[in-house]
This record gives C-alpha cells, structure tokens and sequence, in this order.
C-alpha cells in the first residue's frame, strides 16, 4: 500500500510550476505569520459539540468517556489532499479503534457536504461541521485568505471558501490532527500550513500507542 505521502507526492507533481511557486510562496507567507500555530501538546483542548453529516451533535466530552479522541481538521470536500488524508485515515481506522481512540474530521462547511463526502469514501467515522468556524479558531488553527493564497483560491482555482463554507467566510482551518486524551490534554498534535503535507495515518496509531 502507498504511502498518504506518496499519494499527495502525485498530486502536487502534476501542479504547473508557476503555480506551485506560488502556493509555496502562499504557504511561507501563512507559516511565518504565526496566526494559526495550532495547539500544542500539553496544552487543554477545549470541548466542543458538532453537528455530524447526518445533523446529529457529537461532543468531545462525550466521546472522551470511552478514551482518546483523533480530531483532524480538513479544509473541504472539494480539497483533493483532504480527500486522500480522509480515506488514508478511514482505511486505518480498525487500528485506531483497536488503540481505544475515537477518529472525527471537522471542516467549515455544512453537514450536507459531510453526507456526500462520507458516502463518496465510504468513510466509517464522524465528520462534523464547525458552523462558524469558532471550533477551529479555538483550536488555533483557523486562518483568513489574503495575498497570494486568496488570490489563487479565488482566482485561479475558482473555488471561493466563502461560497463552500457554512459560515459565508473566506477562511479555512490549516492541516492539522490532534490526539485528545481523556483529561482534555493534548497528546500529540501535527499542524501544517502547507496543505499539501499531511500526518501519516500510521504516526497517529503510533502516537497512540504511547498514550
């Protein structure tokens, strides 16, 4: 089986140069701003209470009583890296479940768009909407659109965040998973601004292996 790593590999290869320099020069501008550092280990995760794609509410606190708690944010399912993280994560999610962990995705749009996602994937866990994207602000791990990136999402991939997101925002959460433990502290937590680069699903059992 390919690597989540090799997968993204695929894709970003086949992105024109031009582009990629631009998003590499995007994804600099964000990583050097510090406005979405995301939280860190050993820091509190704040709770949260989530609609899933079927519009039921899922709460951490919940589901913190049967042990750990896997958030990973995505930014969408129109973003093919997302698409690829979430599968990658789904086809391991007998080994996270076998570790005694709990897996939900959080995006900003509506459930709708989570429904469409779990059926396209077949996807075997919560994937839940932050309506108002307070979840991953609160996460430290949500970022406004400006310069070079809002001018590529906008325009030269014409995908507007602002018609995808629930909220009406053009704002998007960076790649980032954390692993909850049932005290509420954080365990492990990989956070990136280059969406292009994502968590191995197999570093995110081995973390929870340690716990």
């Amino acid at each position: 089986m390919s690597t989540l790593e090799s997968q993204m590999h695929e894709i970003t290869a086949s992105i024109p140069e031009p582009i990629g320099s631009r998003i590499a020069a995007g994804v600099s501008e964000l990583a050097t701003s510090g406005v979405a550092p995301g939280l860190a280990v050993g820091d509190t995760a704040p709770s949260f209470t989530l609609p899933d794609a079927h519009g039921a509410e899922v709460s951490l606190d919940t589901l913190l009583e049967a042990g750990p708690v896997v958030v990973t944010f995505y930014r969408g399912d129109w973003c093919p890296f997302c698409n690829l993280q979430l599968k990658a994560l789904s086809d391991h999610l007998d080994a996270i479940t076998a570790a005694g962990a709990t897996l939900v995705a959080i995006s900003p749009q509506a459930p709708d768009h989570g429904a469409g996602l779990v059926e396209k994937h077949d996807l075997r866990f919560s994937v839940l909407s932050d309506l108002d994207q307070s979840t991953s602000a609160a996460y430290k791990v949500r970022f406004d659109l400006s310069g070079e990136l809002e001018d590529l999402q906008v325009n030269v991939f014409q995908n507007d965040p602002a018609a995808q997101n629930a909220d009406g925002r053009r704002s998007l959460p960076v790649a980032s998973t954390f692993i909850i433990g049932q005290d509420h502290v954080v365990r492990f937590s990989s956070v990136n601004a280059d969406w292009r680069v994502r968590v191995e699903p197999t570093d995110v059992i081995g973390a929870l292996a340690s716990i």
